[in-house]
């Protein structure tokens, strides 16, 4: 395992490679180039000046999240023949870069949805928090509104401007589309690229849907045991993976996330590891790594991190905002610090546990 920690860039994070190389156990970041829109190719100058910057620093690219796909390919429309052309592009540039690990979603319109991004707990800390209730009150058009008005002057990944100014216009694209027909154009995109990542050795890591169930009627074809088997299953690469994300599966308390993390052995390529506090159904709270804090066991995640004998990189997902810092909601340094450090320990003392 390599702990690492999510990194916007020099241009939009207040959380500098500096500071992050001073937290104990980390050794690289996992980052992306900002800038770029969905189906644009990334330029093998642009990738290599990018990983020339980390390794300066003293830390090492462990990889990227996330080489955005273009609306076109999730819809199946006939423009997504280019927009493929490009992401091959794009990945074998990052191949001849030495980066061997990609994040991504297949997520609709939108990657990630909250109801607050802020909302504030009884110790004084604030956390991103979901409520179906809240949800069902909010007109879609107007929810990137309401994010942004809430994002502390932050672009939040996923919901870049010039993508969700054409809100309405997605949901009218994203109507016929089902969760059938999503998952065979993912196969169908996974079908294109998959030869391209196996010559390079990239690993293709999909992000689980956040939260995983169906948001504003969108679907959600990555969300549990069954759907991520299928797709393993229809694309059967060792390079087909999983980032497997605690909080996003968490969100639904059925999913068992230990027995999930053994089961997909050996297409883990990336591990998101949180912690929230399930409130009622459809409703949680993110919470602080730490497994008493929050309603999943960190002890037992790990553990089966560990079992599976998982060499690939994993980070502290979304953190609280404590101690009156100011930064990208859930993106801060001080808990997502913390998280890498209380991590790390679990993993050490599983690890010595494990040889006595």
């Amino acid at each position: 395992m390599k702990m690492t920690l999510r990194w916007f860039g020099s241009k939009h994070d207040t959380v500098t490679l500096e500071q992050i190389r001073q937290i104990p156990g980390c050794v690289g970041v996992i980052t992306t180039l900002y800038d770029t829109k969905p189906g644009e190719v990334w330029s093998r100058d642009a990738i290599r000046a990018m990983k020339e910057e980390i390794e300066a620093a003293g830390l090492e690219l462990s990889g990227i999240e996330s080489v955005n796909i273009h609306d076109d390919i999730k819809i199946g429309l006939p423009t997504r023949e280019q927009y493929i052309t490009n992401y091959i592009e794009t990945l074998e540039n990052l191949g001849k870069e030495g980066i061997d690990l990609v994040c991504y979603n297949f997520m609709p319109v939108f990657d990630w949805t909250r109801s607050a991004l802020a909302k504030e707990r009884s110790d004084g800390s604030t956390v991103l928090s979901y409520d179906q209730e809240l949800v069902d009150k909010i007109d879609p058009s107007k929810l990137f509104e309401e994010m942004d008005a809430n994002s502390g002057g932050f672009i939040l990944p996923g919901w870049e401007p010039d993508r969700l100014a054409r809100v309405k216009e997605l949901f009218e694209m994203y109507r016929e589309v089902d969760e059938e027909k999503l998952f065979q154009n993912l196969v169908y995109f996974l079908k294109a690229i998959i030869p391209t990542c196996e010559k390079y050795g990239i690993k293709m890591a999909i992000h689980m849907d956040d939260p995983a169930w169906s948001v504003f009627g969108l679907p959600r074809i990555i969300n549990n045991k069954g759907n991520i088997q299928r797709l393993l299953d229809a694309v059967p690469s060792i390079n087909n993976g999983l980032t497997l994300c605690t909080g996003s599966l968490g969100s639904n308390p059925d999913n068992d996330i230990p027995d999930m993390i053994r089961s997909f052995k050996g297409r883990i390529h990336f591990g998101h590891v949180r912690n929230l506090i399930h409130l009622a159904p459809g409703k949680f709270d993110e919470a602080a790594h730490l497994s008493s804090d929050g309603s999943l066991d960190m002890f037992e995640i790990i553990k089966a991190f560990y079992d599976i004998g998982m060499t690939g990189p994993i980070r502290p997902d979304h953190g609280r905002m404590i101690w009156g810092e100011k930064a990208m909601p859930g993106y801060g340094l001080y808990d997502r610090a913390l998280g890498a450090t209380y991590l790390n320990g679990l993993w050490e003392a599983i690890e010595k546990s494990s040889k006595k």
